[in-house]
């Protein structure tokens, strides 16, 4: 693992610019957001934007923290479209809105409604924001739902809600191949792809590139970031131990 000081921040490549203390992307049809750990009052391993309740984090913290995420993509919290992320290859499609929305077990939120933003909570797995004309959606790949094929149920749900036309994704900041360790078992799941770094690491994002095009994504934007390594920029469940907090990815159509 290599730290990194975050005085300067990464310079982005577009369509990726820094939106304030978070990442934005204008994609065809919809705005991507992905959450830093940066802006927020939560303390200690939590410092200071998290956004994840199933944490040590105090409740008040956490729901200060959303709201200036809400605040940020220009909707209210009670909109945002999220689930108990299980690392699975389940994607919600979300047909209608539901307030107070039940909690579901998903690993992805497909929608075609305005004004209410898809959003996963990550930690090391990779936020992976599709778009489309008339559809978005927020998938959590981690190596199980990469391995699973949460990445062509992503596109799947967005055409069954009447996605047309090309297809848009954005990858987001995720543990990368300079830091990714990971043993044999999830080697051989991935045996199929280029993506082993080394003797141990493994190249999550290379084999969601890899995904998307298979399933008919013409254009793949990925930010190129590692949690790992942005120490004062990204919250890593891995570096830290499993005492850390959750950012996000968004999406939402414009």
């Amino acid at each position: 693992m290599r730290a990194m000081a975050t005085a300067t921040l990464p310079r982005l490549e577009a369509p990726f610019h820094w939106d304030g203390e978070h990442i934005g992307a204008e994609l065809p049809g919809a705005r991507a957001l992905f959450t830093t750990r940066r802006g927020g009052v939560s303390e200690g391993p939590f410092d200071s934007l998290n956004l994840g309740r199933k944490t040590a984090d105090e409740t008040a913290h956490v729901d200060e923290n959303r709201r200036r995420v809400a605040e940020a993509a220009g909707h209210p919290w009670e909109r945002f479209l999220f689930g108990w992320q299980i690392h699975s290859t389940i994607v919600r499609r979300a047909t209608e809105p539901l307030s107070p929305r039940p909690v579901t077990k998903e690993d992805g939120q497909a929608t075609a409604l305005r004004g209410h933003p898809a959003l996963v909570f990550v930690a090391d797995c990779t936020p992976v924001l599709l778009a489309a004309d008339g559809a978005v959606a927020a998938l959590h790949v981690g190596w199980r739902p990469a391995a699973g094929g949460i990445v062509a149920e992503g596109v799947a749900a967005l055409r069954e809600l009447g996605a047309d036309g090309g297809l848009t994704a954005a990858i987001g900041a995720g543990a990368r191949g300079c830091c990714y360790e990971v043993g044999d078992e999830v080697h051989a799941e991935f045996a199929g792809y280029d993506a082993r770094v080394g003797e141990r690491n493994l190249d999550l994002p290379a084999i969601i590139r890899a995904q998307l095009s298979a399933a008919g994504v013409a254009a793949v934007h990925d930010v190129g970031l590692c949690t790992m390594c942005w120490f004062g920029l990204f919250f890593s469940h891995r570096r830290d131990g499993g005492v850390t907090g959750r950012q996000a990815g968004i999406v939402w159509r414009s």
